[in-house]
């Protein structure tokens, strides 16, 4: 089983539903504070998946998506669910969000009302794997019957705090005048990429096409059209929830086999001996017990945690660059402290975060590459 997860939120129960009918060996996770995730495998393959339902608007999905995140480092976030066709898009097909326009960002003045415009991009090696698998088509597979071959449309999708259901109102005049490019209207995205962007998580928003937000919609249209929406938008999320596990896995396996200028990494499970005149870079883990493991790495993170100070000191590294490596450092730090099962994990994706931070500079980010592989390499 892979050691990463990505989360599943949706804002309906028959997105829930819509999304959990993909999962297998599901378990209940209870959160402190109350909520309750699923914690299932997607089928088919061996990729975990946490499920949990954020309710309407996009308060809630912020603070469900912030929420997750601190609950279980995921790798990303992924938010599945239904929204209104702005154009003459298909009902029934699929939008990736490629952009996330938070639309009811305003000032009222004297002379009207003006845009102050808030958005969130799609992350880019996250479009390149969601493109790829519409392209592949693989996501069909996992459709019920009643959904026929919709498409997939990479567009800017608006989110705002009412159900649109009208071209003449006001709201849809200002999207047509502000957000033209928006192909779809919804009310979760903005609080799922705010979430995402103050956690430092990938997000990308799903949505399945169920009415065309034009005065049609109604009960009779959201029984016929709500559940193919959310089956569509469910199965392309899954699988684009696995195929970002399995990405993830393999950036991990080739970070660790690329050699590093001047780095050693050894990792012993019994008694050596070692000898060197000159060692620089490394990573040494001898007699790697738990107890023992847990405290050498410690030492290296304290290590790394002074090359950083030096570094901001020495204006190799920028303020904000220094500030969001040390707060990836504690995340690493803590994940190592707790006796959770989850430890791990935690600090691999905090030292792959880091790894990002300080990669213009050689020799921090030889040191957190070789702490990566030798992570790795317990249990």
């Amino acid at each position: 089983m892979n050691d990463n997860v990505a989360v599943l939120l949706t804002a309906l129960n028959l997105e829930y539903d819509a999304v959990r009918a993909h999962l297998t060996d599901v378990q209940t996770h209870r959160h402190e504070h109350g909520t309750r995730f699923e914690i299932g495998t997607v089928r088919g393959t061996s990729c975990r998946v946490v499920l949990g339902l954020a309710g309407i608007g996009n308060q809630a999905s912020a603070v469900l998506v912030e929420r997750a995140v601190a609950e279980f480092t995921p790798i990303a976030v992924v938010f599945s669910g239904v929204a209104g066709a702005l154009w003459d898009t298909p009902l029934g097909d699929v939008v990736v969000a490629t952009r996330v326009y938070g639309y009811h960002g305003a000032t009222s003045e004297d002379d009207g009302r003006k845009a102050r415009p808030r958005a969130w991009d799609l992350a880019h090696g996250v479009e390149q794997v969601a493109t790829h698998l519409a392209r592949s088509g693989t996501w069909l597979a996992g459709l019920p019957g009643l959904s026929g071959s919709p498409s997939v449309h990479f567009r800017p999708i608006a989110a705002g705090e009412v159900v649109q259901n009208s071209r003449v109102s006001g709201d849809a005049a200002w999207i047509r005048q502000h957000y033209n490019d928006a192909c779809a209207v919804e009310m979760e995205g903005a609080g799922v990429a705010q979430a995402g962007h103050l956690s430092s998580t990938p997000v990308v928003v799903v949505r399945g096409l169920s009415d065309r937000a034009d005065g049609t919609k109604g009960t009779g249209n959201d029984l016929n059209w709500q559940p193919v929406a959310a089956a569509n938008a469910a199965s392309f999320a899954v699988r684009l929830a696995a195929e970002l596990i399995v990405e993830q896995e393999h950036e991990m396996r080739s970070s660790s086999d690329k050699p590093q200028p001047g780095a050693v990494t050894n990792i012993a499970h019994g008694t050596v001996g070692i000898q060197a005149g000159h060692v620089e870079h490394s990573v040494v883990v001898q007699n790697a017990g738990a107890e023992t493991a847990s405290t050498d790495l410690a030492a290296q993170l304290a290590a790394i945690r002074a090359e950083l100070t030096a570094g901001h000191a020495s204006g190799a590294l920028d303020t904000d660059t220094f500030q969001a490596a040390q707060g990836e450092l504690d995340v690493a730090d803590e994940a190592l402290a707790a006796e959770t099962p989850a430890r791990k994990r935690k600090a691999v994706v905090a030292l792959k975060k880091l790894t990002g931070l300080v990669a213009g500079v050689t020799d921090i980010a030889a040191k957190v590459t070789a702490l990566l592989v030798a992570l790795n390499g317990l249990s």
